[in-house]
């Protein structure tokens, strides 16, 4: 539990204020108001009795929000909600005035953050090309290589290692199944901003969405599967230096959840690529598509995969179908994604070896 000394209150105040700052004192909401306490922990709003220098003496309340369900899991869930609360408090008539929003330290000092507009993420440079582009030239050649085959290997086994990591909570998998059909990055959300009258007829994608729902309730039971993930494996997001060295990056939507969704969104590639190629997963994609199953699944000795698999499958059709992404694409590669997508959730398991007849080709 994170704990708030009154010396680091004041030194918050003091850089919000501009000028030194005195804390008189500390109290819980919590507890009767009289009651002195040197330490705080999430959750526990603390009401602040201070005077800058020179000014009168002011009183706030110091707002946290424990760690838990409820969309709260994760650090950045919590300072989502902060940071919306310090804006719309503001702007609601009558509602308490915020003050500021501020951001704790890993030794506890707090850093207002009030007058951000925006948050910005600095990470290192990667050397190295992604993988698309080794999909790009098969899509020319058709030639699968040595190489491909043993990076394909290597991805394959980052993800049987990643996901040996299990989660601790169980609460936390029930919502990254809520999120995968209901979330605005995933299939309802894709849905939702498919253009109307546009390529894929408004009907189809109601199927997919009522079909998408009843997996919730079969998936949601399964809390075993709570695994480490990247959450966005696609090829762009896979930088190759040399051989079978690689990093990745913009890892996505929580650090936990079901290891379907690194499984899919790669080997969804293969079947996009060949779709693109010659209207059904065939020749060196297919070869592909076939040994990351295989080896994965006798690595991981996650059968159960095949059984969970169909709505990580689908999110990762309706991305690959969508217009935004893919104006281009031809009409027979969009019909045989949305024809996969509604067989796969029809189907109590996937079997990797029914691609084509999934996708009527």
């Amino acid at each position: 539990m994170l704990e708030l000394t009154r010396q680091r209150i004041e030194q918050y105040l003091s850089a919000l204020e501009g000028r030194a700052v005195r804390v008189h004192a500390l109290s819980r909401l919590d507890r009767p108001s009289s009651e002195e306490v040197k330490f705080y922990g999430y959750g526990v709003p603390i009401r602040v009795s201070y005077q800058p220098e020179g000014r009168p003496r002011r009183t706030a309340v110091l707002h946290t929000i424990s760690p838990g369900p409820f969309g709260h899991e994760d650090m950045a869930d919590r300072a989502q909600e902060l940071l919306w609360q310090h804006r719309a408090f503001n702007r609601l008539p009558r509602h308490v005035r915020s003050l500021d929003v501020g951001g704790i330290k890993h030794g506890g000092a707090v850093v207002p953050l009030g007058d951000v507009e925006e948050f910005a993420l600095l990470t290192r440079y990667a050397e190295g090309e992604n993988y698309a582009r080794d999909l790009d030239r098969l899509l020319q050649t058709g030639k699968l290589t040595d190489l491909d085959v043993s990076r394909a290997d290597a991805l394959c086994d980052y993800l049987a290692e990643i996901h040996r990591v299990r989660g601790t909570d169980p609460g936390l998998y029930v919502r990254r199944i809520r999120e995968l059909i209901g979330h605005g990055q995933c299939i309802m959300g894709l849905i939702d901003s498919y253009p109307p009258g546009g390529p894929v007829a408004a009907e189809f994608l109601e199927e997919i969405e009522r079909r998408a729902l009843s997996w919730r309730w079969k998936l949601k039971k399964l809390s075993h599967r709570l695994r480490q993930v990247h959450g966005d494996f696609h090829p762009w997001n896979i930088l190759f230096a040399s051989d079978v060295q690689f990093q990745v990056l913009d890892r996505s939507r929580g650090e936990y959840g079901d290891p379907a969704d690194d499984v899919t969104c790669l080997c969804m590639n293969y079947v996009f690529f060949s779709l693109r190629h010659g209207g059904k997963l065939e020749g060196c994609w297919q070869e592909l598509f076939l040994r990351f199953w295989r080896r994965y699944l006798e690595r991981t000795g996650d059968q159960e995969m095949l059984q969970v698999a169909a709505p990580f499958l689908v999110f990762r059709c309706l991305v690959m179908a969508h217009p935004i992404w893919y104006p281009a694409l031809a009409a027979g590669v969009r019909e045989k994604l949305i024809a996969f997508s509604l067989a796969v959730l029809e189907r109590d398991w996937f079997d990797p070896e029914q691609v084509n007849a999934y996708c009527g080709a």
